[in-house]
């Protein structure tokens, strides 16, 4: 017999085979149970909750010690726990607690024997899991920590943080200076523009640290009472706080009229709100939603270098006036 006929016999017979279909089967039953018994996966599962606890606490930490610190930090240390615990959840429900398959046939809303049942199933859920106490307390570490990075930022909350806010790097003496530590001369502030100082050794990030510094015909100050023209304003110079006391933003534009003795006044102007101060009248509020005039900062000139220097602290306390962030005001 040729090759050929061998190959069309055998697919006759295929075709002739499928025909008649398939064998009867039983349905197959897909309920299944497996207690895993895996003591290395309770281990890791133990570990990766007490880390995610450590980490939680490092949110709390890094928010209590160092609040002025990157928020990147506090971001990365508040995911890692949330990450490392969600972790320990996965591996526990694969490989820790008992796998089970079942199919619930549909029955009525209430069923006393079912209900009678609950403990019994409650009992199985942890068949298998050997380390129990050590689980329960590696998920109390977490809860712990997470707890705590919850609760940390509470501490922002509250009227009782005018120390804080009153608390200043500007002191008698102290040097102004420029971003970059450069000191700040008399001769370097001429009229018609405004230059940002700061205490030299500080923080630049100090909400208490910027100052705007302009220079303005000695004949035009009018001060408030209590603030001799020689000791806050030497040789025409004033200087207030870079930060708007309306919504805390920075004070970034200067208003010097160079035409027309009908032009308004010099003023300083914040951009967010158009809150507008007169420093020759000791910054205060002339339009915008302002409630109250920016601190001024006395002035000194050192006689033989030129640099300017602070004569003492604000004239009262910087930033927002809201009575929710701090208790009285300048």
């Amino acid at each position: 017999m040729s090759p050929w006929r061998v190959i069309v016999a055998a697919i006759l017979l295929l075709l002739r085979g499928g025909r008649r279909g398939p064998a009867p089967q039983q349905p197959l039953d897909p309920r299944e149970r497996r207690v895993p018994f895996n003591g290395r996966a309770e281990l890791l599962v133990a570990a990766l909750l007490m880390l995610g606890g450590l980490a939680g606490l490092g949110f709390a930490l890094v928010y209590l010690l160092a609040p002025g610190g990157e928020t990147q930090w506090l971001g990365l240390a508040v995911g890692v726990a949330l990450a490392l615990i969600a972790a320990a959840l996965i591996v526990a429900g694969k490989a820790v607690v008992p796998q089970e398959i079942a199919v619930e046939e549909r029955s009525e809303l209430i069923d006393e024997q079912a209900e009678q049942e609950v403990p019994e199933l409650l009992a199985e859920g942890v068949q298998g899991v050997t380390r129990r106490r050590l689980l329960a307390r590696a998920a109390g570490v977490a809860g712990i920590g997470v707890g705590a990075a919850l609760v940390a930022p509470a501490a922002s909350l509250g009227p009782n943080v005018a120390q804080r806010i009153d608390a200043t790097p500007w002191r008698r003496g102290v040097r102004v200076v420029d971003e970059r530590g450069r000191a700040i001369l008399a001769d370097d502030v001429p009229f018609g523009t405004f230059v940002t100082g700061f205490p030299e050794g500080a923080s630049l990030r100090d909400l208490a640290s910027p100052i705007v510094i302009v220079r303005l015909p000695p004949s035009t100050i009018h001060l408030p009472d209590g603030r001799a023209q020689a000791a806050w304003a030497p040789e025409g110079l004033l200087a207030y706080s870079k930060i708007c006391t309306h919504a805390g933003c920075a004070i970034a534009l200067y208003r010097y009229p160079s035409f027309r003795a009908t032009q308004p006044r010099p003023a300083l102007v914040c951009p967010c709100h158009y809150s507008t101060f007169d420093p020759a009248r000791g910054a205060d509020v002339i339009f915008g939603p302002a409630g109250r005039p920016l601190p001024q900062l006395p002035l000194a000139i050192d006689p033989g270098t030129r640099e300017l220097r602070a004569n003492g602290g604000y004239s009262g306390s910087i930033g927002p006036a809201w009575l929710e962030v701090k208790r009285g005001g300048a």
